[in-house]
């Protein structure tokens, strides 16, 4: 039958999501045109390497799976993408006119979670991709964790750990997204006011996630000094100069315009850290 076809196809979390379905679902064929984009797909990114294999497949082979839709709310006439966006990029790239597809009479909170359920048994999602999906289950759709963690199969702590991750800096978040950096590693810097000046060190050294940790204890004890009468030119030299070493600075300008610049350590790994920069630089 059609639908033990999309059961084996999808998994286990996406047969449940099928339970309320008829016992036979009817495929049909509709024109590539009148299939929009799901908005809730969690996922941004497509591989090009991976979406051009998949091209070449559908090129051979047609389309074997078939796109799971819904009738659009916004546009008369269209489909809404649940399940499968990818096969349908691919079958435009392969000159396809029309797709099989499946239509399911879906409300908002079904189609989020086949498409969330979709991409994470098949580990198409990065861990941003994936940790705003969650979010958005818990925002928009009155989840919590720990519903969250039992609907997908998941354990609460994988759960919370991805959703740590959208506390990181923007510029972190591009940096996990675009796999510049691991799951592994974006763990490692929640938290931290340096975490994007980290996150450049582990690009430019290759540092592995258990390196990463080590480097890690130098600096996540810093704490950014305050001063509340400085000139703000000298305040914005000391952040720039914090920014790129990473080390806490202070800047003491006399009336004469003489004065001293200091760089705080906590331990003799920090001092080293200070000294290894004014070698490698003068």
């Amino acid at each position: 039958m059609i639908q033990n076809r999309i059961k084996k196809g999808l998994g286990r979390g996406l047969s449940s999501l099928l339970g309320d379905a008829p016992k036979e679902i009817a495929t049909t064929k509709v024109s590539i045109n009148d299939l929009i984009r799901n908005k809730f797909q969690p996922r941004k990114n497509f591989n090009k390497e991976s979406l051009d294999e998949l091209t070449n497949s559908i090129k051979e082979q047609g389309v074997i799976q078939p796109i799971v839709v819904r009738p659009s709310k916004s546009s008369q006439g269209k489909y809404e993408i649940i399940a499968g966006e990818r096969r349908w990029l691919a079958s435009q790239n392969a000159g396809l006119h029309d797709v099989p597809v499946v239509v399911l009479d879906f409300d908002d909170v079904k189609s989020l979670e086949f498409a969330i359920v979709e991409n994470v048994q098949r580990q198409d999602l990065n861990p941003i991709e994936e940790a705003q999906g969650y979010q958005r289950l818990i925002n928009d759709f009155s989840y919590d964790q720990e519903k969250v963690a039992k609907f997908l199969g998941k354990s609460r702590s994988h759960v919370t750990n991805c959703l740590r991750l959208l506390s990181l800096p923007r510029e972190v978040i591009e940096l996990v997204e675009s796999n510049k950096i691991s799951q592994g590693h974006a763990k490692i810097l929640v938290g931290l006011q340096n975490a994007y000046f980290l996150a450049r060190k582990i690009i430019d050294k290759s540092l592995s996630v258990r390196q990463t940790e080590l480097l890690v204890r130098i600096f996540k004890n810093k704490k950014i000094p305050k001063h509340t009468s400085k000139d703000p030119n000298l305040k914005k030299l000391e952040s720039t100069i914090t920014d790129k070493t990473g080390l806490n600075v202070i800047i003491k300008n006399k009336k004469n315009n003489t004065g001293s610049i200091s760089f705080e350590y906590k331990n003799l790994e920090q001092l080293n850290r200070i000294l290894e920069l004014i070698k490698s630089n003068y």
